[in-house]
């Protein structure tokens, strides 16, 4: 049985003790329902509890639930592939770290080596998203979030890792990458 550490922040969050949320889980059956349909009931739950993205939340008790009863591992995807993120605040407004990023990753030699494609970028007011194709099945999402005092964070996500130790070797490859990049960008 696998928890992590998901499940104090979900008690803390939603006011329910994990016990209980296994009590609800097992009125609903869980343990035969998919992702989704656990996520789903999670959010019915939570409707009209003035919590704060009840969607995020239902989301994380999920996942909390399908680890504790060792349906997957940290780390794991409902489809059995592995995403890890690192992100690092810079000092950089929220367009201007993305365009040093675009930038910064067209010439790098790892970034390029680490996907496939051409990216594509796209954003809002509250985000602008960097996203490339990985090789055998992966995929890299990179997001520029703006904080409270006008910089931004950086935040990467390598989605679709086939196993954890890949997992494991393109959360150290990131954290490199982006700890070059940061040191370039705030000097």
């Amino acid at each position: 049985m696998v928890t992590n550490s998901r499940i104090p922040a979900v008690e803390r969050a939603t006011g329910r003790g994990w016990e209980e949320w296994l009590a609800f889980f097992g009125r609903i059956g869980a343990a035969d329902l998919s992702h989704h349909e656990i996520a789903t009931a999670v959010l019915g739950e939570l409707d009209g509890t003035g919590l704060e993205n009840p969607a995020w939340w239902a989301q994380s008790a999920a996942v909390a639930y399908e680890q504790h009863i060792g349906r997957r591992i940290p780390g794991q995807r409902p489809d059995g592939t592995f995403q890890t993120s690192v992100s690092k605040a810079t000092s950089l407004p929220m367009a201007a770290l993305m365009d040093a990023w675009t930038a910064f990753a067209a010439a790098d030699d790892d970034v390029r080596g680490l996907v496939s494609a051409d990216p594509r970028v796209s954003g809002t007011d509250k985000r602008i998203t960097w996203r490339a194709k990985g090789h055998d099945g992966e995929s890299v999402v990179v997001i520029s979030e703006p904080k409270k005092d006008g910089a931004a964070s950086l935040v990467v996500q390598h989605l679709g890792a086939a196993t954890p130790e890949r997992n494991d070797e393109a959360r150290e490859l990131w954290r490199a990458v982006v700890a070059r990049f940061v040191l370039g960008v705030e000097r």
